[in-house]
């Protein structure tokens, strides 16, 4: 049996396998046969996805493996992934599916799946749907012509998403902010923009001109220098960087400088506790997270909860701990009072709100941390050999850890998204930064290259 899901669904270059036509619709054939479909009537799915030109492939297949297990599909077109969890949820859905694959390039796609409850799905029901697909059982056709599902385009899915966002703070008025707002030609091309304007803002929209090839070709969180550029000529307030999928999102500030999920995450956390709404005076972060931000958190007495890397894990134990607030460094952030997943939007939202009603500057809000010199790369890999295979790497995973105690880390990973090997080095000084980061660099190269 193989391995389909990820740390985030399935994800992969378009038009090869898993990311196929064929295995679209038995993804959607598994996963309405494991919610009941056919035997439970009337059982509804909402289907999402961004702007890539793959998309209208992958609909299309997992729409018809849906129907011919008798589920109803309610359509909503390009939006945000936090936006279909939360339709899942309202629209009293069975499940919920994302076609996108976030941050990655165009040439790429995946499928997310949520649940009923607007939550991604758990590993036991991921389990169930691979089961499903590769021992051939998603084949039966007992489903009669006349049970076959229906499928409807939801025309004011934008609108009920709108308003949900607009209510998380209160439709607060943001009139007299500047903003930029790269879109990154994906997923809230048109959504984001609206949001923003109806509350207000003065809104300088870029990279809202998708054409199925340029998501996040350039722009976008992974690019925000794109913003910060416009940031800088229009003398903005704030540049808002949203990724493919809008489930994340990275900030600079009026100098262009980067302001990432680290600094957001606690400036949104000294908020919630300063107004008493802090659920258990905590926060959820995962081991990405800088030194400086848990030194912060820790003076100003609120507890940080750390998790291994991926949104899923900070939201399982945000569920677990009863904690309404969580993220990651890379900008996806979790207001679970309001969204059941990472929200760019809802975020953006939030900080724009923090700098109206304390009348602060984003820089001035965000100087309650002095971060360590850290050093995060990527590099391609031929195969994801396990770590604990490869002794070098392991022994210079230990020989760091050893030198680097009390004073910084370093972390090495594989993606859960991508063929990389991810290797972050944190030290009081740069100069150790550099010297464990090469040493990490030379090994890989070696080994895995």
């Amino acid at each position: 049996m193989g391995k389909l899901f990820g740390t985030d669904g399935i994800r992969g270059r378009a038009n090869v396998y898993p990311i196929t036509p064929d295995m679209a619709l038995k993804i959607g054939r598994a996963t309405a046969m494991t919610f009941g479909a056919g035997v439970n009537h009337g059982l509804k799915a909402v289907v999402g996805k961004d702007t890539r030109l793959s998309g209208y492939m992958l609909e299309k297949a997992l729409v018809s493996g849906l129907l011919s297990m008798g589920m109803d599909v309610l359509e909503v077109g390009p939006m945000p992934t936090p936006a279909v969890a939360h339709l899942t949820k309202s629209m009293g859905a069975a499940c919920g599916f994302m076609i996108t694959a976030s941050h990655n390039p165009a040439h790429d796609n995946g499928i997310k799946i949520f649940g009923g409850d607007g939550f991604k799905l758990p590993d036991s029901i991921e389990n169930q749907i691979e089961k499903l697909i590769f021992d051939g059982e998603t084949c039966p056709m007992n489903i009669p012509a006349e049970a076959i599902g229906r499928a409807a385009r939801i025309d004011d899915a934008r609108g009920r998403y709108i308003e949900f966002a607009k209510s998380s703070i209160k439709n607060q008025s943001l009139k007299g902010l500047k903003i930029v707002l790269d879109c990154a030609n994906g997923a809230a091309y048109s959504i984001a923009p609206l949001i923003f304007s109806e509350l207000g803002a003065e809104v300088i929209v870029t990279a809202n001109r998708p054409n199925g090839l340029n998501i996040n070709d350039g722009c976008g969180a992974m690019h925000y220098e794109h913003a910060a550029e416009l940031v800088r000529k229009h003398k903005a307030d704030v540049g808002i960087s949203l990724d493919g999928d809008a489930d994340r999102v990275i900030f600079c500030d009026t100098a262009g400088n980067e302001v990432n999920g680290d600094r957001i995450i606690g400036l949104c956390a000294l908020d919630l506790k300063n107004t008493g709404r802090l659920a258990e005076n905590s926060v959820v972060v995962t081991n990405m997270s800088n030194l400086g931000f848990c030194a912060a958190m820790k003076k100003a007495g609120i507890n940080v909860e750390e998790t291994q890397v991926g949104d899923r894990y900070v939201i399982e134990r945000m569920r677990q701990g009863g904690f309404n607030l969580g993220g990651e460094q890379s900008g996806h952030v979790v207001f679970m009072d309001y969204a059941t997943t990472g929200d760019g939007i809802i975020t953006a939202l939030h900080v724009l709100k923090i700098m109206v009603a304390n009348g602060k500057k984003l820089h001035e809000l965000i100087n309650f941390m002095t971060e360590f010199p850290q050093v995060i790369k990527s590099i391609p890999v031929k195969d994801k050999r396990p770590i604990v295979e490869i002794s070098a790497l392991r022994d210079m995973i230990i020989e760091s850890e050893q030198a680097l105690a009390g004073n910084g880390r370093a972390i090495v990973r594989y993606s859960g998204t991508e063929s990389k090997i991810r290797v972050l080095v944190e030290a009081r000084q740069q100069e150790q930064v550099d010297f464990w980061l090469n040493k990490f660099l030379e090994v890989i190269e070696r080994e895995l290259q």
